[in-house]
């Protein structure tokens, strides 16, 4: 069977953070002044754990086996920006969201896809919430400090 050029409606956010919730956020590559923690759509066949794997490592360069990934049971559904529609079916216009978190000792250096972001930094979980284009990647920064406590 062929495969589909549509990406899949079903994604993935990983808020990579700091035992102190310092938080690592992207800038977009596509969309300068866009920031944002890991994400990335499932690839036919994935699960969501198994694309967060993925994505770590494609975004970021962090393998997840190294570190404390946490699916964290959270979705979220919105709607795709005009933007990026184009990138699915005719007619999909919304998307579901799986959030996991990665715990990592202190902020680390990074290896970024360069097609897909431009630069990256660490911020205090507050300050990363307010710096995210997305109203969910925001969300998600806010439970931090609530994850983080009940671990």
């Amino acid at each position: 069977m062929k495969a589909s050029r549509y990406k899949i409606p079903i994604s993935v956010l990983v808020v990579i953070h700091t035992p102190d919730l310092r938080v690592l956020l992207l800038e977009r590559a596509d969309a300068p002044g866009f920031w944002q923690s890991v994400t990335g759509s499932l690839d036919p066949g994935e699960t969501p754990w198994q694309t967060a794997v993925r994505e770590l490592e494609e975004e970021t360069g962090l393998d997840a086996s190294r570190y404390v990934l946490t699916d964290w049971r959270q979705r979220y559904e919105f709607e795709l920006l005009a933007r990026w529609r184009d990138r699915y079916a005719p007619g999909v216009t919304y998307n579901t969201e799986h959030v996991f978190g990665l715990q990592v000792p202190q902020p680390l250096d990074v290896r970024l896809a360069p097609r897909e972001h431009l630069n990256h930094v660490w911020l205090p979980w507050e300050e990363a919430a307010e710096k995210c284009f997305s109203w969910s990647n925001a969300a998600a920064i806010r439970l931090l400090p609530g994850r983080v406590a009940a671990s």
